[in-house]
């Protein structure tokens, strides 16, 4: 309608070409198409005895209780890292963040090898923690998350920088005109500004925990009540219980749903 409002989906005037509807719609479908596959293989009927083992609820209460304590660490850590990436600047800068960023592209895998050469018995670091402290990583609860945290926090250090970048500074400033120390301005400014961001972050992390297997299996291997997390339980599962490892996946798969879900538009606009 001339003059009016451009309706959503067609911003921009015109048609929109077959040419990126087609390759568009086969990546759709590339996409829904093993989540279909595995709502069709479902043993719905026995999905309640399925669900019913001790096993199960073991490796899910593992897997909550390590990835919300990974998640915890990642804020603890990670949150002070993003305003250093953001708001100062020292050199090398660009380094680190590649640094920061770096096991979001790293095989889970080798990050556990690495991991296990950083803190294990004989690593570089957990051969003093041994000695010193007789604290032990490896193939502990412990271990698992450190491994999580390892994998998920660069998510929340981009999340919340990128936050820290879109924000105005200016009111940090006035902040420390009134007197206020610069922790003070991070605390009582920064932070409220940057909490929908934060919250954005750490809810990817908690996702991301949730689902690590390359580095858990490999640092903290798979112990029953330990170390055996979901993600885990579902790969041993398939190769004896196909069922079981597709009930299993079903779980994650709520829990994946559960965590978009709460990731409003007021959150995810903040990435």
């Amino acid at each position: 309608m001339p003059g009016g409002r451009p309706r959503a989906g067609v911003r921009g005037g015109g048609r929109v070409p077959v040419a990126l509807v087609l390759p568009a719609l086969v990546g759709l479908a590339f996409l829904l198409l093993p989540l279909v596959a595995l709502l069709i293989r479902a043993p719905w009927r026995s999905l309640p005895d399925q669900l019913a083992g001790a096993a199960v609820w073991q490796a899910l209460r593992l897997s909550l209780q390590t990835a919300t304590l990974a998640t915890a660490a990642s804020l603890v850590f990670g949150v002070p890292l993003a305003w250093l990436l953001a708001r100062t600047a020292f050199p090398g800068r660009r380094l680190v963040r590649a640094l920061v960023t770096l096991p979001l592209v790293l095989p889970p895998v080798v990050g556990g090898v690495a991991l296990l050469l950083a803190l294990g018995r004989n690593g570089v670091v957990g051969r003093w923690l041994d000695s010193a402290f007789g604290v032990t990583l490896p193939f502990t609860t412990a271990g698992v998350v450190v491994a999580e945290t390892f994998v998920a926090m660069p998510f929340l250090v981009i999340t919340v920088e990128g936050t820290l970048r879109a924000a105005d500074a200016r009111y940090e400033e006035a902040a420390a005109t009134l007197g206020a120390s610069r922790l003070t301005a991070f605390r009582r400014v920064t932070l409220p500004m940057i909490a929908p961001g934060v919250a954005a972050g750490a809810v990817l992390a908690w996702a991301r925990a949730l689902g690590e297997f390359g580095a858990t299996i490999t640092f903290a291997g798979s112990f029953p009540g330990r170390t055996q997390t979901m993600p885990l339980a579902v790969y041993l599962a398939l190769q004896d219980d196909p069922a079981a490892a597709i009930a299993l996946s079903l779980v994650l798969l709520a829990v994946s749903l559960a965590v978009l879900a709460g990731l409003r538009e007021r959150w995810t606009g903040a990435l």
